[in-house]
């Protein structure tokens, strides 16, 4: 873990001690690979904590695990989720802003469809074709408080290319919220180590009063994942 980097605290972190080991009882059909993912996924308490708590991905602990210790999330904000498929993010987000009580408005696109959420407005398409920042403004009912991003790749198996495509997500994604950003707005993007988010970085660090690299619990210890909080939105020179 790079210098500066946060690893949340305990508290978007399910359940108490260690629980027992499931093993998958058979490998049949599966490559190594497969049978390593399902491992993983039947022995994650997040994954759990997810179908238990009604949440579509166990990605919702990466944002309200960010959220607890930034605490950027508050009722009555304007927030866009970028990349929201499977919806976890945006559940978290209503859940939060509360828009059903007024003032609050949450927003969110991904190329994959995404059944509907109460409270949230999802729109279906690639947030990176040219149309899809007006199509996300002209739902906006004033400038947003909050934009996030764990917009991601299809998978490569090539880290590099990885890191590269996922960074191209991420400056994007910085691009539309400082088009859309109120002052003192916050913007949360997920990133992937490797030496290129130098650029994007720079760019927050001018734009944004503080800029905290975290690794939430439910960010897996073997992925090069890590979340970008950029607050207090200034707007560039």
């Amino acid at each position: 873990m790079s210098k500066g980097t946060k690893k949340s605290g305990g508290g978007d972190r399910p359940g108490g001690g260690r629980g027992k080991t499931t093993r998958v009882k058979t490998a049949r059909g599966r490559t190594v690979s497969q049978q390593r993912w399902l491992q993983r996924q039947l022995n994650d308490p997040f994954v759990e904590a997810a179908k238990r708590e009604g949440y579509r991905s166990r990605a919702a602990y990466k944002l309200s695990g960010l959220d607890d210790q930034v605490k950027f999330l508050k009722p009555g904000l304007r927030v866009i989720d970028l990349g929201a498929a499977p919806g976890g993010w945006t559940q978290v987000a209503v859940q939060r802003v509360k828009p059903k009580k007024g003032g609050g408005q949450v927003i969110g696109i991904d190329l994959t469809p995404v059944d509907p959420i109460a409270g949230a407005t999802i729109l279906e398409g690639d947030f990176m074709a040219d149309d899809a920042p007006d199509r996300l403004k002209a739902l906006m009912e004033g400038p947003v408080d909050v934009v996030l991003s764990d917009m991601a790749a299809p998978a490569t198996g090539h880290p590099q290319t990885a890191h590269l495509r996922i960074m191209a997500l991420a400056e994007a994604a910085q691009d539309f919220a400082e088009q859309v950003l109120a002052p003192g707005g916050v913007f949360v993007a997920k990133v992937l180590r490797g030496g290129t988010e130098r650029t994007l970085l720079e760019r927050l660090k001018r734009g944004f009063e503080k800029v905290r690299h975290i690794k939430p619990a439910a960010s897996r210890a073997d992925s090069a994942e890590i979340f970008v909080v950029a607050t207090g939105f200034r707007g560039l020179d």
